[in-house]
């Protein structure tokens, strides 16, 4: 009898160790949609791929249709600002950051979309 409240009592300890390293662990995202200009498939899979090298970027997505990017971030690790200019350093514009023209250029053909004023 007394092993079985031995062992008891030892599960119950690691439960709650368990539960309390899961909640200081958990992060917490901000999620932002915007626009960004493109015009197809691999312009999507350009956006995209360009966020996974930033640090605190959990996902992004970039829907065709509609030009809005929706992003999950750790805003502790990088900010929107951040994000936003790495999608213009691979050629696609948003609001506030303008890729070159230099890199725009490079776009393949079917990418290169009409820039916004």
């Amino acid at each position: 009898m007394k092993q079985i409240k031995y062992f008891g009592s030892v599960w119950l300890i690691l439960l709650l160790l368990l539960s309390n390293n899961t909640f200081a662990q958990q992060e917490t995202f901000t999620k932002e949609t915007f626009k960004v200009w493109g015009n197809c498939g691999m312009c999507k899979s350009t956006i995209e791929k360009s966020l996974q090298s930033l640090d605190g970027v959990k996902s992004g997505k970039w829907n065709e249709a509609s030009l809005k990017m929706t992003v999950k971030y750790d805003a502790s690790k990088t900010s929107l600002d951040e994000i936003k200019k790495t999608i213009a350093a691979v050629g696609y514009d948003t609001k506030e950051h303008r890729a070159t023209e230099e890199t725009y250029s490079k776009l393949h053909h079917c990418c290169q979309y009409k820039r916004p004023k």
